[in-house]
């Protein structure tokens, strides 16, 4: 449960946090969010948090990092992508969430396409431990003609892979933000880093000395669809992607597949067809907006005060809407969470393995 003390409840906006926070905390239930457990579960997610924080439509207030930090709060390890070089509401946020909450983050991936974007894994130190494994994911260099090696084009953003253990379940995750490219299903720069990247790890599990057998290639890899070629080229790799997951956008207007959770796992072969997945939509609750619907709730009103000049500059109706469902994604994100619900508590697997007698 995140810290609520900074909530004054002598500012009308600040009780509407406190409201909004309680239909948040209903909705769990209502999305059957599963509660998380101390050792027979873990709850991994994945999620996109749009521009996080630039000033693009001004500082994120103090509201949208309450409502962040409840959602996270559901789970044990989230990563989380998009977050810039300015770590102000990233501070913000691990304040709210409290001192168990740890943090493990990249540098900013220099150059026009990393976009100075970190990635980034928030956890729950009293659940997940931090293995000592940390690192960027580099692609090696080639020989081309069977001659000198040549350096190999790297990835725009350069993933990050850590290694984290829940009980005695010991696990690696490798999040990224793949590059968008041209607006096209199949961009061949976008599959290409996908390819890449998912082989790497794929070839990595082989490697005797990998620090786990379980790994996780989790974020947004801007997939379309997931007949598309960029999500052919995650699981031609190896990697499991659950079909519970993969009848699930993951952008705010529910069409595109951009984010999504893949494993190669031993430990996890019996569970393939029982996992508990979902997205999480917070518009049904919060930053609400009529969608054609006369019975909609709408806030657009609500927030008219927070956007400022921008928005009243705006004269028709219609754009001063457009600015608002654009603008409350610069507060919140463009992309939903991703969850995925693991069992992790395999002592009754061991227990059975052990009351039966050695083969000679």
């Amino acid at each position: 449960m995140p810290f609520y003390y900074q909530i004054d409840n002598s500012k009308i906006e600040e009780r509407r946090i406190a409201e909004n926070l309680l239909k948040l905390k209903g909705s769990f239930i209502e999305k059957k969010i599963p509660e998380r457990s101390i050792d027979k579960t873990l709850m991994l997610a994945t999620w996109n948090i749009r521009e996080f924080d630039s000033a693009k439509y001004g500082e994120r207030s103090k509201e949208p990092l309450f409502y962040i930090a409840e959602i996270i709060s559901c789970f044990d390890i989230i990563a989380v992508q998009e977050v810039r070089e300015d770590l102000s509401a990233l501070n913000k946020l691990m304040k709210i969430l409290g001192g168990y909450w740890k943090c493990l983050l990249t540098d900013i991936t220099r150059g026009g396409q990393g976009n100075g974007e970190r990635l980034v894994y928030l956890y729950d130190s009293r659940k997940i431990n931090f293995g000592g494994l940390a690192c960027e994911i580099v692609i090696p260099s080639e020989k081309k003609n069977g001659k000198k090696l040549e350096p190999a084009k790297q990835i725009a953003r350069t993933p990050f892979m850590v290694g984290f253990q829940a009980g005695w379940f010991k696990f690696t995750i490798c999040t990224v933000h793949i590059l968008y490219g041209e607006a096209a299903p199949n961009n061949p720069e976008r599959v290409e880093e996908i390819k890449k990247l998912a082989e790497i790890l794929a070839d990595e599990i082989d490697n005797k000395y990998a620090w786990s057998k379980n790994m996780f290639l989790l974020g947004d890899f801007n997939i379309f669809k997931t007949t598309d070629e960029t999500m052919k080229a995650i699981t031609d790799a190896g990697f499991f992607v659950p079909e519970q997951m993969q009848v699930l956008p993951s952008n705010v207007p529910q069409d595109k597949h951009y984010d999504q959770i893949a494993f190669i796992s031993p430990q996890l072969e019996k569970q393939k067809k029982t996992f508990n997945a979902g997205v999480y939509n917070y518009y049904d609750y919060i930053y609400r907006v009529k969608d054609n619907n006369e019975n909609d709730a709408d806030d657009e009103a609500v927030y008219a005060a927070d956007m400022g000049k921008k928005y009243e500059e705006k004269i028709d109706a219609k754009k001063k809407t457009r600015y608002y469902k654009d603008w409350r994604t610069h507060q919140m994100s463009d992309h939903l969470p991703m969850w995925l619900e693991l069992k992790v508590d395999f002592g009754e697997e061991y227990l059975t393995a052990k009351s039966k007698p050695k083969e000679s």
